[in-house]
């Protein structure tokens, strides 16, 4: 790949220092930030990182005196709202820039997981039954929904609002954990089905033509036996928590033809949500070996030695070639195909 003028869209509060002496990058909260942007002026590229927060008028500004070929964007929100992160890919859009990552119209479907659910049942990909409690109600379950069930932001990612209380056994704590989710986050609550089992993700990169990375797994060997095997806030984010319970992840022990089947599902969910760029679909397999899809996420965590990059290492995709397999589609995708 030619060397290319790269500006990077990072979160005001996560823009890396510019010296790191004495600080562990490792456990930083922009290392993700850190890793991409570090990667990418050691492969020769030349960089620019503008912090974003509420206001789109510096990327404009940026553009223009900076002239890139490709915007890496790294937002996952604007002005704090985590639904607003469409709206600044279709600005760049506007201003004809290529960027990397998905598209406008696969974020939105993807970041509503009860509409992310809708087109996916309708796709005949397996998700747990649901429903959906708006600010105000209370939850009204179906007939087939048994406890226990789980209790999650409607739009939140990376397990925001997820703890051992999200699953719930009764009435009770189903109402209690529905009013946490509209008191400390402000967004509606989805109620599902929960899948005890297996915790599953597959890394799938590109736009037309797919490339499916191994099953990855989360393994929770030193949990003990009285608390839930899920994915928590603190199990995706403190290290010292990993550590004292086991948890890690690693490519998921299966049956060739087991493997196969649920990377095909990982693909038609891509393909269903209108997808581009790079995105992880997270899924969950019981003990009778059904496999259903939890969520998709687009623009997933890119740090270096975290599940994307691992998987795509195991499939013999280094970080550098991965960096630049998102750079290639950012620069190939082309907005006027959706319509």
């Amino acid at each position: 790949m030619k060397k290319l003028r790269i500006l990077a869209l990072v979160h005001e509060h996560l823009v890396p220092p510019a010296d790191t002496s004495g600080i562990d990058v490792r456990e930083a909260e922009w290392k993700m930030e850190y890793d991409v942007i570090e990667t990418l002026k050691e492969m020769g590229h030349s960089l620019r990182v503008l912090g974003l927060h509420d206001d789109l008028g510096g990327i404009r500004a940026t553009v223009g005196l900076f002239k890139p070929h490709i915007v890496f964007n790294l937002m996952e929100a604007f002005a704090g709202i985590t639904t607003y992160d469409q709206n600044v890919v279709s600005y760049l859009e506007l201003l004809q820039l290529p960027y990397t990552g998905c598209n406008p119209r696969g974020l939105i479907l993807a970041r509503d997981k009860a509409l992310s659910k809708k087109l996916l049942a309708y796709h005949r990909i397996a998700v747990p039954d649901f429903t959906v409690v708006r600010h105000g109600r209370r939850a009204r379950l179906s007939k087939r929904m048994r406890f226990p069930l789980i209790v999650k932001s409607l739009f939140f990612e990376a397990s925001a609002g997820i703890s051992q209380a999200s699953v719930v056994e009764n009435e009770d704590q189903l109402e209690r954990r529905v009013q946490f989710i509209h008191d400390s986050l402000g967004t509606a609550a989805i109620v599902e089905q929960f899948v005890d089992g297996r915790e599953l993700y597959v890394g799938v990169l590109g736009n037309e033509r797919l490339e499916v990375f191994p099953v990855w797994e989360m393994s929770f060997d030193q949990m003990p036996e009285n608390r839930w095997r899920i994915a928590t806030e603190r199990v995706k984010w403190s290290t010292k928590y990993q550590k004292r319970h086991g948890i890690m992840t690693d490519a998921a022990a299966l049956p060739h033809d087991v493997a196969d089947r649920i990377q095909r599902i990982a693909r038609r969910t891509y393909r269903a949500l209108d997808l581009s760029g790079y995105a992880r679909i997270d899924l969950r397999m019981n003990e009778d070996g059904r496999v259903f899809v939890l969520e998709a996420n687009p623009n997933p965590n890119l740090a270096y030695g975290e599940d994307f990059a691992e998987s795509a290492e195991v499939r013999g995709v280094s970080y550098e070639r991965l960096l630049e397999r998102i750079l290639a589609l950012g620069l190939r995708w082309e907005p006027a195909r959706t319509g």
